[in-house]
């Protein structure tokens, strides 16, 4: 189901604010800007949000309902990556992997280069490689410096690849 008018402005507003706390100030806007449909659950709560452009709907994120958190879709991360200035919010991995990340494949910490230092376990992240391009969005597994540091073990969990 897709809202529209005043609803629709609250929906956004409450989006923003995660997006805020979730990303830093500014991402709700960087996310959000522009025309997006909401897609609700049977229960009335925001489930996805997709950017609504000229018969092209991509997903911008989706909201968990376990703890009421953004996960990135490519649209979003694209996003995020072009506002925010290196390296908040990524995980780079060399070059080694970067066709394997790509296709969807976990990035280990053997393969990362950087890692924003910010990043946390648990949090949403953008995967890119060495030159910046997005490879994927995941969900880190260990906190930015962990992942420099480490060398065995997952790194990110990746959700949404751009080769898939």
């Amino acid at each position: 189901m897709e809202k529209a008018g005043t609803d629709a402005n609250n929906l956004l507003k409450k989006a923003k604010i995660i997006a805020d706390f979730q990303f830093g100030a500014g991402a709700g806007e960087v996310l959000f800007n522009g025309r997006v449909a909401f897609l609700l659950s049977k229960t009335g709560r925001i489930s996805q949000i997709k950017d609504k452009k000229a018969g092209s709907e991509r997903r911008i994120a989706t909201l968990r309902s376990s703890d009421g958190l953004l996960t990135l879709g490519l649209e979003g991360a694209e996003r995020l990556q072009r506002s925010f200035k290196y390296p908040r919010l990524r995980v780079v991995v060399n070059e080694e992997s970067s066709e394997f990340v790509r296709a969807g494949g976990t990035a280990f910490c053997k393969h990362v280069v950087d890692a924003d230092p910010a990043v946390r376990a648990y949090d949403e992240v953008i995967l890119v490689d060495e030159a910046d391009a997005l490879l994927a969005t995941g969900r880190a597994v260990l906190s930015g410096e962990e992942m420099k540091v480490f060398e065995h073990g997952v790194a990110v969990k990746v959700r949404h690849a751009v080769g898939n």
